[in-house]
C-alpha cells in the first residue's frame, strides 16, 4: 500500500512530485529493534551498577588504607625506640652501683635516644652565643651583656626542637640586653 502526498503550488494547485517515504519498516521489525534497544539500555544500567560497586569499593579501600597508615605512621620510631627502652630498663635493675655509672649509664642512653629522634628528622635548638631569632626562640628575660654582643642569647632555660624544618617547640632562653 504505496500513499502519494501531494504538496500545493503557492499557485494552490496540487504538486505530483513531493513523495512521502514509503514506511518500510514493519511492526516484527520495530518490535525487534525495541527489543534490542531495552537490552542495550539493561546492559548499560548493569555496567553503571557494577562501576559505581567497583567506585565505591574503591573508596572503602581507600578510607581503610588511610586509617592503616594513620594508625601505624609511627612504627619505624617506636621500634627504633625499643633499644633505648632497654637500656632505661637495665640501668634501673642494677641494685647496687656508684653515681660514676648511673650517670655514664645516662649519657649513653640519651646518646641512644639522640640518634633515634635526629634519624626521624628531629633536630635540637641549643642557641648559647648566637644571635636571637625569634622565629625560633622565646625570650624569657634580658641581662646585661656582660662579655655578649648585645642580642645574643646568654643562656637557655630549656632546648627547643625542630622537626623536618618546623618548629616543634621554641627554645627558652636568656638574650643579651642592647644598650
Amino acid at each position: 500500500m504505496e500513499h502519494r502526498m501531494t504538496a500545493s503550488t503557492p499557485s494552490g494547485e496540487p504538486n505530483q512530485t513531493a513523495e512521502a517515504a514509503p514506511n518500510t519498516e514493519t511492526p516484527d521489525a520495530l518490535a525487534t529493534q525495541l527489543e534490542g534497544l531495552q537490552a542495550e539500555l539493561t546492559q548499560l544500567r548493569e555496567e553503571t551498577l557494577r562501576e559505581r560497586a567497583e567506585l565505591e569499593n574503591q573508596r572503602k579501600r581507600m578510607a581503610r588504607d588511610v586509617d592503616m597508615a594513620r594508625k601505624f605512621a609511627n612504627e619505624r620510631l617506636l621500634a627504633e625506640l625499643l633499644p633505648v627502652i632497654d637500656s632505661l630498663e637495665a640501668g634501673l635493675a642494677v641494685q647496687a652501683d656508684t653515681a660514676a655509672h648511673l650517670r655514664e649509664g645516662m649519657e649513653l642512653t640519651l646518646r641512644q635516644l639522640l640518634k633515634v629522634v635526629s634519624e626521624n628528622g628531629l633536630t635540637m635548638v641549643d642557641p648559647v652565643g648566637q644571635p636571637f631569632d625569634p622565629e625560633r626562640h622565646q625570650a624569657m628575660s634580658m641581662v646585661d651583656p656582660a662579655g655578649h654582643a648585645p642580642g645574643d642569647v646568654v643562656q637557655v632555660y630549656q632546648k627547643g626542637w625542630v622537626l623536618n624544618d618546623r618548629l616543634l617547640r621554641p627554645a627558652l632562653v636568656v638574650v643579651a640586653r642592647h644598650d
